[in-house]
């Protein structure tokens, strides 16, 4: 079933998200009032809601009471970057929102009030999604250059830890948070070069109470492939997922250059399948030994990130590992082996899915120039969310145009979806078609799943049918999703897309 949902956003306003956050979007919570350790942080202090990173809130919010909801207070965000004010998911906990903004300062806000109870700032300008976990006490998050640690009462850091390695990689995540150890990775892109030469994605391990490091893990080889004068590639872009059992899962970015140099066309400059670019991987994490990996992507070409946080599900008794990216495509993983259960692709394809492997081959005769579904901000650029049947996949139809093996240029506007596949089956069970991209994950909050549209909209759905239970607008343009708590909704608004609009973080409340 297709349900068409168009609100204020036209064409010219997706033109005007791309210019202004085209980086923030290649990579981007809280639940109930719980915190603490590992058991506890469940629900409350990680940006995917729970471990799994499932996006799926205990809260009193709704189909029925949904059209209770109305603005309690807002705050403004003052950030200015190059992509924007804000493309973070804000933990709740115990009353308090802790949010990052896109200078990487951190706010703890009274979620009742949305009066500021404290402010740590770091003026670190980040390519986004960033954001913070709560646990034990402590306020993890980085900058665009390395790792922190905050008091959780007081803002007081406790430790700070650089980790890029050279000028072309930054940090551009929510840290992961489990077992005492705390998960950053560098990616090669920064709030001012993408893929510049040189720039190796690695994931840190490091002690939650000091900031030393356990263990490191490339995402790709230092070598880059024998060329690291032109080539980078690798990195995280959302936290990893645990399945506690010891083991964790990762999605990782790109190889570059993107799709190739003059000199390079397509590739050249980095021969294979550029492992582990673009795939979902399983890590023991304690040691961050790999024990196996999916790759989406190989010889990636076209920006087709596989950065989405694996989602963990149990379907029948078989534990799965749901992978997603700009590539347009969603795969379910027998968690134990790697081995795809269901895949399936989503939003505009127009028959270039094979152009990577015809490079890969030097097959370059088949990779017909012009214009390619997904384009670089298409795809599932945002996370998922789940429920006991469902998978919730935001879609972005986005185009670019092919003009050499060394140029692509972005190409026309973009539209978006959000489409429920079914949990075992991946078969799809309906989609809303939105008229401006879904930059934002969507959060699941009973037989609601919530969805965000970078015009400024959010929207809840009903998860049975998708049929709009409720709507509101936002004072200006938005790249991430919303989150709930109890009787709050809490939505950023981190993009002013026409003169007067305001940047601010919004709480909605049941009953106001």
């Amino acid at each position: 079933m297709s349900v068409e949902r168009y609100p204020k956003a036209m064409a010219g306003i997706v033109v005007l998200v791309m210019a202004v956050a085209i980086a923030a979007f290649s990579g981007c919570g809280g639940g109930d009032d719980s915190s603490g350790g590992d058991a506890e942080l469940s629900g409350s202090g990680y940006p995917g809601v729970d471990l799994a990173n499932t996006r799926n809130v205990k809260g009193a919010i709704n189909a029925s009471n949904v059209n209770e909801l109305t603005e309690a207070w807002s705050l403004p965000l003052k950030a200015q970057s190059t992509y924007g004010s804000y493309a973070s998911t804000p933990i709740i906990d115990k009353g308090v929102i802790y949010s990052q903004d896109l200078v990487s300062d951190v706010q703890a806000i009274n979620l009742e009030s949305g009066e500021v109870e404290w402010e740590k700032k770091y003026q670190s300008p980040s390519h986004g999604p960033n954001g913070l976990v709560v646990a034990d006490g402590l306020v993890f998050g980085a900058t665009a250059t390395g790792a922190f640690a905050l008091d959780q009462e007081s803002g007081e850091e406790v430790w700070s830890v650089e980790l890029t390695r050279r000028p072309t990689e930054s940090i551009d995540m929510a840290p992961g948070y489990n077992s005492g150890l705390v998960y950053v990775s560098t990616v090669p892109v920064t709030a001012e070069e993408v893929y510049g030469p040189g720039g190796v994605g690695t994931l840190y391990a490091l002690d939650g109470k000091t900031g030393k490091e356990e263990w490191h893990w490339d995402t790709v080889p230092r070598s880059l492939w024998g060329n690291p004068g032109v080539n980078s590639g690798g990195g995280l872009w959302y936290p990893p997922s645990f399945d506690g059992k010891g083991s964790m899962f990762v999605g990782t970015g790109n190889p570059g250059p993107l799709p190739g140099t003059p000199k390079f066309p397509f590739g050249s400059s980095r021969p294979g399948a550029n492992l582990y670019a673009d795939s979902v991987v399983k890590l023991d994490e304690k040691t961050g030994k790999m024990d196996w990996y999916y790759q989406q992507t190989p010889h990636n070409i076209y920006d087709w990130d596989f950065q989405n946080p694996p989602v963990l599900v149990n379907v029948d008794g078989r534990e799965l590992a749901i992978g997603s990216g700009k590539s347009g495509f969603v795969v379910a993983l027998d968690a134990k082996t790697g081995k795809p259960v269901w895949k399936r692709s989503v939003g505009r394809h127009n028959g270039h899915d094979d152009d990577p492997l015809h490079a890969m081959r030097g097959e370059y005769s088949k990779i017909k120039r012009g214009e390619v579904f997904p384009g670089a901000l298409g795809g599932v650029i945002a996370p998922l969310a789940t429920d006991d049947k469902h998978v919730y996949v935001p879609v972005v139809n986005h185009s670019m145009n092919i003009v050499s093996g060394s140029e692509i240029s972005e190409s026309g506007a973009a539209t978006g979806e959000l489409v429920a596949l079914d949990l075992a089956t991946g078969q799809p069970r309906w989609e809303v078609q939105l008229a401006s991209p879904a930059y934002g994950a969507p959060t699941v909050v009973n037989d609601l799943v919530f969805q965000t549209s970078s015009e400024g909209s959010v929207f809840a759905f009903d998860t049975e049918s998708g049929g709009e239970a409720w709507v509101t607008s936002l004072p200006a343009g938005t790249n991430v999703g919303a989150m709930a708590n109890g009787e709050y909704l809490i939505a950023a608004a981190g993009l002013p897309l026409e003169e007067g609009q305001v940047p601010k973080l919004v709480a909605y409340k049941l009953g106001g």
